[in-house]
């Protein structure tokens, strides 16, 4: 691959909240999941939240995307394990017989869009396009759902063939067992050329997982990706046994990068000294920057809580330092905040922080980074994608609107057994896909 590339920017993908936005704890090993399981939760809050994360972004002059919810519940899951009757008898058999199956159904996870893809830049792939497997999600059963209608989302929104290769998920086996993105980071000297692709994974699928909390993402997974993308700069890192005991469930909790700076706990790999000079050794056209936070200063429980590192790391233009997108858990934790203020005054490559309130995810375990897929696009890719996506300032009072008019303000996981909520979240849906320029058939219950 040549280094002479053309320019780039790394847009971001935000996945919307969907209308059943719950506190149902399905996540075994995400720890805010389980300690909020069964209270109140807020979904016109969570996706208006979710919408003025997205208008900052694209005030800070970077491109942003819109990702569709899916389609819940999933009747037609409930129909596969046995549930019969009209749409409304199966929620209402489901509700009776199995709660727990109709709170898989329910799941408004897909909202969570770090998980929706791993992507490989034109720039580091072999045959020049922008290269997405859908990841498949398969440890937990209510996101081993979402594989195949985050795949029609993404080629909706990267429709060229001759500049987008979407392909489909992995196969749903253990082996493959793919978390996405959330386990990915890319580090370059600019978005446009080519960079080191660090892939992070928990095991090893030949041999056997005893821990207390699943290790989600396997090595396996992560060299079929690369293989299948033609990945260049490929490094391949474990993470740290003893950080997914702790709740680690994905890196992403422990680790962000941008450009030339890996932003890290001390607890983010099983061997970190070896990860820094593999991640050298692999940067052809730049020095990577190293900013770690020692277990010391930040404890990995203090870590977890705040969600320092699942935080976005974001190139503004026109601004040689990184900014840090995080959520106000962090500003709450003294020792996250301090830890930020710190690396903010070393005058390295971190250079400031912007603070988001995105409270509904986080009490389902997921801060700014995971709502989001990083996709990083030159002038002619960008052109290329569907523009009735692309967020600015119409499309947020549209989105806005819409969310007032079809979304409760509360919902408990007994409330999905309400099969009006069905209807309404089926109502939402069907202006969604004329907002955002989808078509006809998108979802299920419209084919």
């Amino acid at each position: 691959m040549s280094s002479l590339r053309a320019p780039a920017v790394e847009a971001n993908a935000d996945g919307l909240v969907g209308p059943t936005h719950s506190f149902a704890g399905l996540a075994p090993g995400n720890l805010a999941s389980e300690i909020n399981k069964g209270d109140p939760s807020n979904p016109r809050s969570a996706v208006l939240e979710g919408l003025s994360k997205m208008r900052l972004m694209a005030g800070l002059g970077l491109p942003q995307f819109v990702l569709p919810p899916h389609e819940r519940p999933d009747v037609g899951f409930l129909r596969g394990i046995g549930f019969g009757g009209t749409d409304h008898q199966v929620i209402e058999a489901a509700a009776r017989q199995a709660p727990e199956l109709l709170n898989t159904a329910c799941s408004a996870s897909p909202m969570w869009a770090a998980n929706a893809a791993t992507v490989t830049p034109s720039a580091d792939a072999a045959d020049g396009r922008v290269h997405f497997t859908p990841a498949n999600l398969l440890t937990n059963l209510h996101r081993s759902l979402e594989g195949e209608q985050t795949t029609r989302s993404l080629r909706a929104l990267f429709p060229d063939e001759r500049r987008f290769a979407v392909h489909d998920p992995l196969p749903a086996q253990p082996h493959f067992a793919d978390e996405g993105a959330a386990n990915h980071a890319r580090l370059c000297a600019d978005h446009g050329v080519p960079g080191v692709n660090l892939f992070v994974w928990g095991r090893d699928a030949y041999e056997p997982w005893t821990g207390r909390f699943p290790a989600r993402q396997t090595k396996q997974a992560f060299e079929a990706v690369a293989r299948r993308h033609g990945a260049g700069g490929a490094v391949f890192a474990r993470q740290a046994r003893a950080a997914i005991e702790a709740g680690v469930f994905h890196n992403d909790v422990v680790c962000v990068g941008a450009r030339t700076c890996l932003f890290f706990h001390e607890t983010a790999f099983e061997d970190a000294v070896a990860v820094q000079a593999d991640i050298r050794a692999a940067a052809r056209s730049f020095e990577p920057q190293f900013v770690q936070i020692d277990a010391a200063d930040l404890p990995l429980g203090e870590a977890i809580k705040s969600y320092l590192f699942n935080s976005m790391l974001v190139s503004l233009p026109g601004d040689d330092r990184l900014t840090l997108i995080a959520p106000m858990e962090t500003a709450e934790t003294p020792r996250a905040a301090a830890a930020v203020e710190r690396a903010i005054a070393s005058n390295g490559p971190i250079g400031r922080v912007e603070y988001v309130d995105v409270r509904q995810s986080m009490r389902n375990g997921g801060g700014p980074a995971c709502l989001r897929l990083r996709v990083v696009l030159t002038d002619d890719e960008l052109a290329a994608t569907n523009p009735a996506q692309r967020f600015d300032a119409t499309l947020h009072e549209r989105l806005t609107a819409w969310a007032e008019r079809h979304y409760r303000d509360r919902l408990l996981p007994a409330d999905l057994a309400d099969p009006h909520l069905l209807d309404e979240s089926r109502a939402a849906l069907d202006a969604l896909t004329g907002i955002l320029g989808l078509g006809g058939g998108f979802y299920p219950s419209q084919r």
